[in-house]
């Protein structure tokens, strides 16, 4: 029997260790959650979250029960816009990443 590793875990210990990985990740959250994907966006940053900064103390910056946010961030989440701002702040603070909006075709 082959032995495998399981996805998720190869993909959080990546995140763990390479940053621009996890700043790529972070990316493709917002960027799925800003074309109308939010299920997407939502399990990309569970992801991201139990790499980086962890759910623990994801919920002590934002103020929110880590089980809630555990839920948040579930396949069948809905996060507030006020709480998913507060869970993409905290890692984008602890990713060291600024976002910068602007419009289709701009550069």
């Amino acid at each position: 029997m082959v032995l495998t590793r399981d996805f998720k875990e190869t993909v959080k210990e990546r995140a763990a260790r390479d940053p621009a990985f996890a700043k790529a990740m972070l990316d493709e959250a917002t960027t799925a959650f800003l074309n109308g994907e939010p299920q997407v966006a939502r399990l990309i940053l569970r992801d991201l979250v139990n790499a980086s900064v962890g759910f623990e103390d994801l919920a002590t910056q934002t103020k929110k029960p880590s089980k809630s946010l555990h839920r948040m961030l579930s396949e069948n989440g809905n996060p507030s816009m006020d709480n998913l701002a507060a869970i993409f702040g905290a890692v984008r603070k602890h990713l060291g990443v600024s976002f910068e909006a602007r419009a289709a075709g701009q550069v």
